[in-house]
């Protein structure tokens, strides 16, 4: 019943989006998923309309010539005259006087001679006086200069009308496009591609590509939007009040505003930081567009404001309806930048509310989060991003993701098993293998209660006399011993690590302090209730473990700490003060590792394999919150550069660590 009800409810939600979808009326490509639509101009919608309009005027003309014979007295006895076959007029010889061929019908042009030489013709034809008196009277007209002079004009202007018009152009960088081809055609060898290269290289070509990308810039551009316009067309609104906003945008960047419908309704949803909209301080979410440089909105689809919208540049003036919500005025707000702890892709989000402007991102990726004045949809940059991305994208909120995830969680039918309270860990030693017993009540590999979604991060640059701590991690068999003991050997100067505490009884050739700390229980089991320790276990009786101070008097001594942990003590060395830099092992493809284990002397089965990578999968799936980068180990010594690489970048570059590290 729970299962259906959150189903349900998930339907409903799901819906509920839906009804509401959000348009970014322009998106750059490479956050949108839309095709750009083809590019049209105002010149070309007039041509066109115009074209319209006299194929129109043509019919209409061609309807009043057919007229009713009955309708005049005049006319009815014209009709009654028999009619005499065999004459013919060759002035109107269907082989001249064409001078343009359209799409829809043939112009024909008349001189003023042709004219007259027709009248004189119907004269000779027509015997009775009413006709004659017409005729003597057109003729007349016929022979005034005026009438001659306007005539002249007439069919200048019909043969100027009907000119084909010239192509519109597709694109404005031509040069471009030719400076590509010539770029993919350099390591060409075949004939054809090099004549193609020579000819797009030659001097008149490239003038030619010059001048016709000058024009096309010319034609592309949008007619200015005049005051008298824009109050011809408000007039129509009739008591609405209504407000004029002006907004230059320039070519390279997106007016940043989504709208929705609202039944007719075109509303702006939402500002999108880094955009025109939002830079102008103009648009508001809420308004209701009206017009858009005099093309009217109200009645449109989402997708058709897209199309209008997606190629404007240059001033556009919107006509809209102010929103009658009041809102507080902004507060300013400050970016925080957070690490993301799970994968997000928004062509797979039915809730994200405007997919273009979807940003994804991976586990681990830093996000600059410039808006959170929608708490479930942050407006936010990736790290990197910032320059190359004019518009920030939609992320989910903190709050919004941990609320679907955990209605995942309620509607999962399968329950993960019950995690065991105890790990047995092996611990290698030269003479003979040990096993320790390691207790991981309070050091959990994840607090189960938990969701993840982003943890506020802030930069920090070590000092020069208090190094950060390198764990290393990953599971057995992956190198991160061999990593950590190599370091050790080469730079004994540079690297050491943390004296171990026990409570068993020193040994002749040991020394207190150099190799382990020699404690009581009672004194062990007091730091283990204190939270001293990193990590802890019993072994024949006997209490081992590593804990903080030890480290931090590695740290103190200016040297740098080298530890290899299991992941259950992650969490404790998180929430220390020692700011440690978490580097995960991970092995490489099975067959490679396969290679690896077998030039130590290892022959590994296939199942023991798999389980390497099954254990690799799950440390990461449950710890990879915690791993400050990874190194895949498919060659040891290409292992051991990049990770001395790492560790001498954190002396001359800043890290992101968690911003309560610092406070």
């Amino acid at each position: 019943m729970i299962g259906h009800s959150h189903r349900h409810t998930e339907t409903l939600y799901q819906e509920e989006h839906q009804r509401h979808r959000e348009m970014a009326v322009d998106c750059p490509g490479d956050l949108g998923t839309r095709m750009m639509p083809v590019r049209r101009s105002a010149q070309l919608e007039r041509i066109r309309q115009q074209q319209e309009d006299m194929r129109r005027r043509r019919e209409e003309e061609g309807k009043k010539q057919e007229l009713d014979l009955n309708s005049s007295m005049r006319l009815k006895k014209l009709a009654q005259i028999p009619p005499k076959t065999g004459i013919d007029n060759p002035i109107f010889d269907t082989e001249e006087g064409i001078v343009l061929e359209s799409p829809h019908y043939a112009v024909k042009i008349l001189e003023v001679e042709d004219l007259f030489s027709s009248l004189k013709h119907i004269q000779h034809t027509l015997v009775d006086s009413q006709s004659q008196e017409d005729i003597s009277l057109l003729l007349q007209l016929v022979q005034n200069k005026d009438f001659q002079n306007a005539f002249k004009i007439h069919n200048a202007v019909t043969v100027h009308m009907n000119k084909a018009s010239p192509p519109f152009p597709l694109i404005s960088n031509a040069q471009d496009l030719a400076q590509e081809v010539q770029t993919v055609l350099k390591p060409v060898h075949q004939k054809e591609g090099q004549e193609l290269t020579a000819l797009l290289s030659a001097p008149h070509i490239q003038a030619l590509l010059l001048a016709h990308d000058k024009v096309a810039e010319q034609e592309m551009q949008l007619e200015p939007f005049t005051d008298e316009r824009v109050y011809e067309s408000i007039g129509q609104y009739g008591g609405e009040t209504v407000k004029i906003v002006r907004i230059e945008k320039a070519r390279d960047i997106p007016l940043g505003a989504t709208v929705r419908n609202e039944m007719d309704s075109v509303i702006i949803s939402r500002i999108v930081k880094g955009g025109a909209a939002e830079k102008s301080g103009l648009l508001h979410e809420g308004d209701e567009v009206l017009e858009i440089n005099g093309i009217e909105i109200r009645g449109k689809d989402v997708n058709e404001v897209f199309d209008l919208l997606s190629d404007m540049h240059g001033t556009l003036t919107f006509v809209l309806i102010p929103s009658q919500q009041i809102k507080p005025p902004p507060a300013k707000e400050t970016v925080i930048h957070v690490k993301a702890h799970f994968d997000y892709d928004p062509s797979d989000d039915p809730y994200v509310p405007c997919r273009e402007l979807g940003l994804s991102f991976q586990k681990g990726d830093i996000l600059h989060v410039i808006s959170q004045e929608d708490p479930n949809w942050w407006q936010a940059y990736r790290e990197g991003d910032e320059d190359n991305q004019p518009l920030a994208g939609l992320v989910p909120g903190k709050s919004f993701q941990q609320q679907r995830e955990a209605m995942k969680q309620t509607i999962e039918e399968d329950k993960e098993p019950e995690k065991s309270g105890k790990l047995w860990c092996a611990k290698k030693n030269k003479k003979k293998r040990k096993k320790v017993l390691y207790n991981a009540n309070k050091n959990d590999d994840y607090d189960n209660e938990e969701i993840l979604t982003y943890e506020e991060m802030s930069l920090y640059h070590q000092p020069a006399n208090r190094k950060r701590p390198i764990i290393l991690i990953g599971p057995q068999n992956c190198g991160q011993n061999d990593l950590r003991q190599r370091l050790m050997n080469k730079e004994k100067d540079r690297f050491a690590s943390a004296v171990p505490h026990t409570t068993r009884s020193r040994r002749d050739h040991e020394v207190a302090g150099r190799d382990y700390h020699f404690v009581s229980r009672q004194a062990f089991e007091a730091d283990i209730a204190a939270g001293k320790f990193i990590e802890h276990g019993e072994f024949e009786k006997n209490l081992y473990g590593t804990s903080i101070d030890s480290v931090r008097q590695v740290i103190n001594s200016g040297k740098i700490c080298l530890l290899s942990l299991r992941t259950q003590s992650l969490k404790t060395l998180r929430n220390s003060d020692l700011k440690p830099y978490i580097i995960f092992i991970a092995p490489p493809s099975q067959e490679r590792l396969r290679a690896l284990l077998a030039k130590e002397g290892k022959n590994p089965k296939p199942e023991e394999l798999r389980e390497i990578i099954e254990k690799t999968r799950e440390m990461e799936q449950n710890n990879g919150h915690y791993f400050d980068t990874a190194i895949v180990n498919s060659d040891l010594d290409k292992a051991y550069q990049e990770l001395l690489r790492l560790i001498n970048k954190l002396d001359t570059e800043p890290q992101w660590v968690p911003s309560t590290w610092l406070r």
